[in-house]
């Protein structure tokens, strides 16, 4: 299945073109930007209990920038991913990266879809656990980055 994936006519671009491999980086890291960018402030104003106002505000921005750039983060990621499966699959620290991505998206399911999350967009403010997954949303994202970058160390 990894060959598969090593074969697929968009991988092997990749490694051919340096500057196709250079642009998907960019685009990977622009992804990390937007979501870590829209996660951390939203997540920050959640477990200080915000004012309402500031708080209902960008409770409505902030989510959809960071779930674009989750969904562009993830796409350049399987990309990236395609041009060396077999050695990422190997990688402690990309496996690592995988089981914290999935906790992160987890929770902000759990956020989310939680009755809290109609109570700050009611304007209402955030309840304590709420607050508690905020906080756990900051450590998660920020593990996801560190662990991503311990990938090129291993």
């Amino acid at each position: 299945m990894l060959d598969l994936i090593a074969a697929w006519p968009g991988a092997l671009w990749l490694q051919s073109s340096g500057t196709a491999y250079m642009l998907v980086n960019a685009a990977h890291i622009l992804g990390i930007a937007l979501l870590v960018g829209g996660i951390v402030p939203l997540d920050v104003l959640l477990a200080r209990n915000a004012p309402g106002g500031e708080l209902l505000v960008l409770a409505r921005i902030l989510p959809r920038a960071a779930a674009c750039g989750l969904g562009l983060a993830v796409l350049t990621g399987l990309w990236l991913f395609s041009v060396r499966p077999t050695d990422y699959v190997g990688n402690p620290a990309f496996l690592f990266k995988l089981a914290l991505l999935a906790l992160a998206v987890g929770n902000i399911a759990w956020q989310h879809f939680s009755g809290d999350w109609g109570r700050v967009l009611k304007g209402d403010g955030a309840s304590r656990a709420l607050r508690i997954r905020a906080i756990l949303s900051v450590a998660l994202w920020v593990s996801v980055v560190l662990a991503g970058r311990w990938i090129g160390f291993l």
